[in-house]
């Protein structure tokens, strides 16, 4: 095979590790590193045969405008998600990632694509846990390492179950295992479209942002992504696929996310 000196040229001047926007035009894919929950499909899902997410479709309309197709590259768990983008191994991180300092420090974030915030959710014929008091007696389950379980041992609640698989607690809470589950809002109102028993209560900790992230050095690629998210969260799309995927009622839940403290 022969090539140009243009070419050649070009090559060599591609990034160690990562592709910027024109290469990935020259290439024709956006490749989104995720962690895939099947049982939490609402951001992205890779099964045949069902909607494939609130961030695909954001993803897919920005694509399109780029003359780029969509390719999602499973990551087994979210810490590995930096390691991966920055390897090179995909272009953007999605899959309701959320942007905090620490993450900031290592990656580009976009604007907010999806507000989260940390929430208390039980399971009738339990009570509403409205405030973080209330959690005394509670058999309390969260994940591991991670902001929900920071802001418990914050609260002084250190006594938890964290042994759950991600997406086990609807069924935790239905079996009896805990009685209250700390989690993100997102995850709380996708599990309250499959199971109107449960119970959204007290938000906790400070509201953060889901987002979509990019290496530092692809600038061409975070301006053009980051533009198309600031504009598409100002139409009336946004708000359709948020009841699309997390339920009618997820506007106003999120809007008291936002204003509780």
């Amino acid at each position: 095979m022969r090539f140009s000196i243009w070419t050649l040229s070009a090559m060599l001047a591609l990034p160690v590790f990562g592709l910027d926007l024109p290469e990935l035009q020259q290439q024709g894919t956006l490749r989104a590193l995720a962690v895939v929950i099947e049982d939490e499909p609402a951001f992205l899902s890779m099964k045949p045969g069902t909607p494939p997410g609130f961030d695909y479709e954001i993803l897919e309309g920005f694509a399109k405008l780029q003359r780029l197709k969509v390719e999602i590259v499973p990551v087994q768990s979210y810490d590995a998600l930096i390691p991966a983008l920055l390897k090179g191994k995909g272009d953007v991180i999605a899959g309701g990632f959320t942007a905090t300092e620490a993450r900031r420090k290592q990656i580009s974030f976009t604007d907010e694509v999806f507000p989260t915030r940390n929430v208390i959710y039980t399971r009738k014929p339990g009570k509403v846990i409205k405030a973080l008091e209330d959690l005394k007696g509670e058999k309390v389950g969260t994940y591991k390492g991670t902001s929900m379980a920071e802001d418990l041992a914050a609260a002084g609640i250190t006594k938890v179950d964290d042994g759950i698989e991600l997406g086990g607690f609807p069924a935790a809470l239905k079996s009896g295992r805990i009685t209250a589950a700390v989690d993100g809002v997102e995850a709380a109102l996708v599990a309250r479209t499959k199971d109107p028993e449960l119970q959204i209560g007290a938000f906790i900790g400070d509201a953060s942002a889901l987002a979509y992230g990019v290496r530092k050095e692809d600038a061409k690629l975070f301006q053009a992504l980051n533009g198309y998210v600031a504009n598409m969260r100002k139409t009336p799309t946004w708000s359709r696929l948020v009841m699309k995927y997390f339920g009618a009622a997820a506007p106003e839940i999120l809007k008291k996310a936002r204003e509780a403290r």
